[in-house]
């Protein structure tokens, strides 16, 4: 082959015989400039075992990072999520770039939140989600339409597009679902009144997500208001299709499924175990097919599961999982996080999170009280979904892809979901602080009971649960001054 030929080829693909005894087929590849590739692991016509070294050490490098960072917080007596967060951003692209496949970690660790609101989905009763369906349906939404209306005029008066105004307030609407149900269950505050009214709203984000990747094209320009419409009901259309076939299975098909698999699994519970992460994957992903999202479907079949008598026996088989993907999904979050753009900007993004706290607060305890319920609960509801939840990166990314946002403000915001995401604990410990200085000003009776009628019912009294917040709620104000910064 002459080097004119060459020339006219990028690549070329030769078989190199070699005199071995094996006499194999070498194949390598030979570009332009002569370099010869050699291809050690090639196509073969029988099946061969084959392996990403690459994401094997990433996936070590995270796990023992992760379990590092919550080996010190906890000896600290901190909470172990910052300990998860941050060693996420040491080992991330910001720190050291330890992890060289972050698509793929990052892929492993959507597992995380899936058994995470599976196994919320487990433990939550349908009972209780009907008490508080009002405030967690037309109160979430009232929310996000708010944060969107407010954003868009601040937006034009500032002189800015409304367009990019009404996307960052739907940004900020979203609150972290992993991580608040992560302090919420290690405090044993699912059944806590202001629990309860907190997860509803978080599930009714998590609805609303598809509604607003619709709604993202109309913003920038790329589809008309018609479209956009027509999206939004089509993903409407499909959620009540998906949430009917799911109850009508819950009823017929599931009990009986599940008790052949505890017959089947008389001798262990392996195989009870894996139909049960089985089932939930099946959901989770027939919910994404659907162009709904993956978290609605793994809470909706942990629903499905809580309507039988082996919902117990199912938490039990499927926490340990939980807590594993649940440490790897907040370490991934922790490398999102660039600790030299948030310490070159640290004085502008403390403000921004120190602003959206205060008005997410305010907004959504203004909401909750709307409905009624007490001071006490609702500035409780407020300050937990103070923070800027893991959704926004997606809404963020999509945003950025569509060039809805670009530059400055992508950088913005980015860094400042990353440092109130890391800045949740300190402010899930400053509650107990806050709750005392509202029972000193006299916002709320120390006492006070649940709320009207049948919105206690079955709920424990915020007011009543000493530890119903991380930290718990403090017996006095010099007992949190001084204990709140080493109890775990």
């Amino acid at each position: 082959m002459t080097r004119k030929r060459k020339s006219r080829l990028n690549f070329m693909m030769f078989l190199i015989w070699t005199m071995r005894t094996d006499q194999k087929i070498h194949p390598t590849l030979i570009d332009r400039k002569d370099n010869v590739f050699i291809i050690s692991n090639f196509k073969s016509k029988y099946p061969v075992l084959q392996l990403d070294l690459r994401l094997i050490s990433d996936l070590v490098v995270v796990i023992v990072s992760a379990t590092c960072g919550g080996i010190a917080f906890a000896c600290a007596g901190q909470p172990v999520i910052t300990g998860y967060l941050l060693a996420g951003s040491i080992i991330g692209p910001g720190g050291f770039n330890f992890v060289s496949e972050m698509v793929q970690v990052e892929t492993v660790a959507q597992f995380g939140v899936i058994f995470l609101l599976f196994a919320l989905g487990l433990e939550f009763s349908t009972a209780k989600l009907r008490v508080v369906r009002a405030v967690a349906v037309v109160g979430g939404l009232l929310e996000i339409v708010l944060f969107m209306f407010l954003c868009g005029i601040t937006a034009m008066l500032c002189g800015g597009k409304s367009s990019e105004g009404v996307f960052v307030g739907a940004f900020l609407s979203m609150s972290s679902t992993a991580v608040v149900l992560k302090f919420l269950m290690e405090k044993n505050s699912i059944n806590a009144l202001h629990g309860q009214v907190t997860i509803g709203t978080l599930i009714l984000q998590d609805c609303a997500v598809g509604l607003l990747f619709a709604l993202l094209p109309v913003l920038c320009g790329t589809s008309g208001a018609l479209q956009g419409l027509m999206s939004m009901t089509k993903v409407l259309v499909s959620l009540i299709a998906f949430l009917a076939v799911l109850s009508i299975l819950s009823r017929t098909w599931v009990p009986w499924f599940l008790k052949l698999m505890m017959s089947l699994s008389s001798q262990t519970n392996e195989l009870y175990q894996l139909a049960s992460v089985a089932f939930c994957l099946l959901v989770a992903w027939s919910s994404d097919k659907l162009g709904l999202s993956l978290e609605l479907g793994s809470f909706a079949a942990g629903v499905m599961i809580s309507t039988t008598d082996l919902a117990q026996h199912t938490l039990e088989q499927i926490e340990p999982i939980r807590n594993f993907f649940a440490a790897f999904f907040l370490a991934s979050i922790g490398m999102l996080i660039h600790v030299h753009f948030l310490w070159s900007h640290v004085d502008i993004l403390l403000a921004s999170v120190i602003l959206v706290i205060i008005i997410k607060t305010a907004i959504i305890t203004t909401v909750v009280k709307g409905f009624g319920y007490n001071n006490k609960t609702a500035l409780l509801v407020g300050m937990s979904l103070a923070q800027i939840g893991e959704f926004a990166f997606v809404l963020l990314s999509r945003a950025s892809n569509l060039h809805l946002v670009e530059g400055k403000l992508y950088l913005l915001l980015l860094g400042t979901t990353a440092l109130s995401l890391v800045t949740t604990t300190l402010l899930f410990k400053l509650i107990p602080a806050v709750m005392h200085l509202g029972v000193l000003l006299r916002w709320f009776p120390p006492d006070s009971a649940v709320e009207v009628g049948s919105k206690g019912d079955g709920f424990r009294s915020d007011s009543d649960e000493v530890d119903c917040v991380p930290l718990g709620l403090a017996r006095s104000f010099a007992f949190d001054l001084d204990r709140k910064f080493s109890l775990p």
